[in-house]
């Protein structure tokens, strides 16, 4: 099969690689029907995370068809239709049974880990795929459900919602603002409505993305490259900041923002992949009874996501901004990595 493989800091290729076997008795071997690219890739390929080596297939998103299953496989048979989750987990370790998979003891090797496809192992950028503990990884496509709509399914609408509008404690009437309008940061706008809050104020330095934003329920949008944004900010709070503020950017510019426009009781729900040091100004902080809140998605929420867009109460293929084929990844990578050229949101890379 064909793959996108990762060879150091800068270096990709899409080569022709062995397929997928499998190897323990829970695995499936999954045919990709459409795979995207995630902002965490970006992030591999600057060298934030180390844990990614040479060699390693990238991606932990996307869907595909069923081609075989393990001894052990209860749940799923060949021709089944999945959405492969970001997160992998075993179901019977501590984490799991504490609904923490993020934290799963039993992937790959006792790592700790939930996030093991495109990281730890090979992962979903690729024509084959091996699915390790599919029954409690995978989920069954249902009808209503679009394809671009199951490519979101994997991460970004459960991260935003789990890591930005569940951990921020979004309650109705509450002022959000999402710093960082980016796949991750429209997801956390798109399923804070769930709570009813009474505005969410889109903050980017992109004014194509702050004004996409409001398609995906931004009230407000702020340019934070502005002189006197972040006034303009807390003019719409009468001067006391937001209750929520989610950072979805991962630079320290970002988080610094983000705790600055927070009022006192309020949360900064942190959800940007962070690869330098940021600064905590707890001799400011400390006063003001906030809470800081930081996590990787255990995609715990994504069976009650998939209800909610199988019922058209959730519309995330609006995520998909570009199309291409697989042939093409190369492609797709540079039109995902120049967003603020391209205007590209999500990009769908199909079969």
């Amino acid at each position: 099969m064909r793959a996108l493989v990762y060879h150091g800091p800068g270096q990709k290729s899409w080569d022709e690689v062995p397929d997928p076997t499998i190897r323990d008795a829970t695995d499936v071997i999954v045919r990709m029907d459409a795979t995207t690219i995630c902002g965490t890739d970006l992030h591999i390929l600057k060298g934030d995370v180390p844990a990614v080596t040479p060699g390693h297939i990238l991606g932990h998103e996307g869907f595909g068809t069923v081609t075989e299953i393990g001894p052990a496989v209860s749940t799923l048979v060949p021709g089944d239709r999945v959405i492969i989750s970001c997160i992998t987990s075993c179901g019977s370790c501590s984490y799991c049974h504490q609904r923490l998979p993020a934290h799963c003891l039993a992937s790959d090797g006792a790592s700790g880990i939930g996030w093991i496809l495109g990281h730890l192992i090979d992962g979903t950028q690729a024509e084959y795929v091996r699915a390790p503990f599919a029954d409690n990884s995978l989920h069954k496509i249902p009808d209503g459900v679009s394809d671009d709509a199951a490519l979101t399914l994997s991460d970004i609408l459960p991260t935003g919602f789990e890591i930005g509008v569940r951990n921020g404690r979004v309650k109705p009437g509450d002022v959000l603002a999402v710093i960082g309008t980016g796949p991750v940061g429209l997801a956390a706008t798109m399923t804070a409505s769930l709570y009813g809050p009474s505005r969410v104020i889109a903050v980017d330095i992109d004014d194509n993305r702050v004004e996409q934003a409001r398609r995906f329920g931004a009230t407000d949008g702020v340019n934070s490259s502005r002189t006197g944004s972040k006034d303009r900010i807390l003019g719409m709070t009468d001067g006391l900041g937001v209750d929520v503020a989610i950072e979805a950017v991962g630079v320290p510019e970002s988080f610094e923002l983000a705790t600055e426009l927070v009022r006192p009781g309020g949360t900064v729900a942190n959800v940007g992949v962070h690869g330098r040091s940021v600064e905590l100004r707890l001799q400011d902080l400390w006063i003001k009874d906030i809470a800081i809140t930081t996590g990787l998605v255990s995609a715990t929420t994504t069976p009650m996501l998939l209800k909610l867009v199988a019922q058209g109460m959730l519309r995330p293929d609006q995520f998909v901004s570009h199309h291409f084929r697989f042939d093409a990844i190369l492609d797709a990578y540079a039109t995902f990595a120049r967003a603020a050229d391209t205007k590209a949101l999500k990009v769908a890379i199909t079969r």
